[in-house]
């Protein structure tokens, strides 16, 4: 399996299109069906394919319809926080209690104030 994070922008597009057009190929779903379905132009489909993927917005449609939407849900998932986290949180909300300001204070009366 390849690291990820050492491919270009470029390969990891054309290697989505790949996939998305075997996905397509697979559920014998024609370009103009899928683009019909997924509410874009053939065109956009065909770029697509090609790793030409301009439009969040139309990759999400094609996965859509293609039921590919799940590649997506870890990243969509709230996170659930861990008992420590959870305690932290709890107890960061607590009102705390003022405290008095510790150190000198000047007893000297003479002392006049430059206001």
């Amino acid at each position: 399996m390849e690291n990820i994070y050492m491919l270009s922008d470029a390969v990891i597009l054309a290697k989505l299109g790949a996939r998305i057009k075997s996905t397509r190929l697979k559920q014998n779903i024609t370009q103009e069906s899928l683009a019909n379905s997924a509410n874009i132009s053939l065109s956009s489909i065909k770029k697509i394919e090609n790793g030409e993927i301009k439009s969040f917005d139309s990759l999400l449609r094609v996965l859509r319809v293609l039921g590919k939407l799940d590649i997506f849900q870890t990243l969509i998932e709230d996170e659930q926080l861990s008992p420590s986290e959870y305690y932290n949180l709890v107890n960061s909300t607590k009102k705390t209690t003022r405290k008095r300001a510790v150190g000198k204070l000047s007893n000297n009366k003479n002392e006049r104030s430059e206001w």
